[in-house]
């Protein structure tokens, strides 16, 4: 596929980001499989909705173009997940609290993608005039940017802490 206009650049992000999200669904299940703090696996199974949310609504985006939310496999994200397995859940840890701010990590690493997606997504849209999808993309974006904030909570509020110990 050729891009040629900011349209054929926002249709190539969506499939972008769909793909990601999809890959992250997957990995942010099995690191909150792996927690062992009971806020830390609660907000990562939130994430994980909040994830799938985002896969729904691109995907109605992508049907209201006419197009299909499908396209390459992210790349991008395909290394983040790779890395988080590799410190998440094959990395032998000396204490969970460890363990846990390492899910964090990695899992914010995640949302930073998804944050930059979207941002982007809903950036194009509103030059595209495209008001039904900024409002989609906005809300996917807040999701995204509460999901980091309330890692970074949980972090600072305890874990960190913990892993010192």
């Amino acid at each position: 596929m050729s891009i040629d206009t900011l349209e054929d650049l926002y249709l190539e992000q969506l499939k972008d980001i769909h793909s990601a999200n999809r890959q992250a669904l997957e990995v942010t299940k099995e690191m909150a499989k792996a927690a062992s703090d009971e806020e830390l696996t609660e907000t990562l199974d939130a994430g994980a909705d909040g994830i799938q949310s985002g896969i729904d609504a691109l995907e109605a985006i992508a049907k209201s173009h006419e197009e299909s939310a499908v396209g390459e496999h992210c790349k991008g994200m395909e290394g983040l997940v790779k890395e988080a397995r590799a410190h998440v859940l094959e990395e032998t840890f000396g204490d969970d609290a460890t363990k846990d701010a390492m899910i964090i990590t990695q899992y914010q690493r995640l949302v930073h993608y998804a944050i930059a997606g979207y941002g982007c997504l809903a950036a194009f849209a509103d030059r595209l005039e495209l008001d039904s999808d900024v409002t989609v993309l906005k809300k996917c974006l807040d999701v995204s940017y509460e999901g980091d904030r309330t890692m970074t909570q949980i972090a600072t509020g305890g874990i960190n802490a913990e892993a010192v110990a």
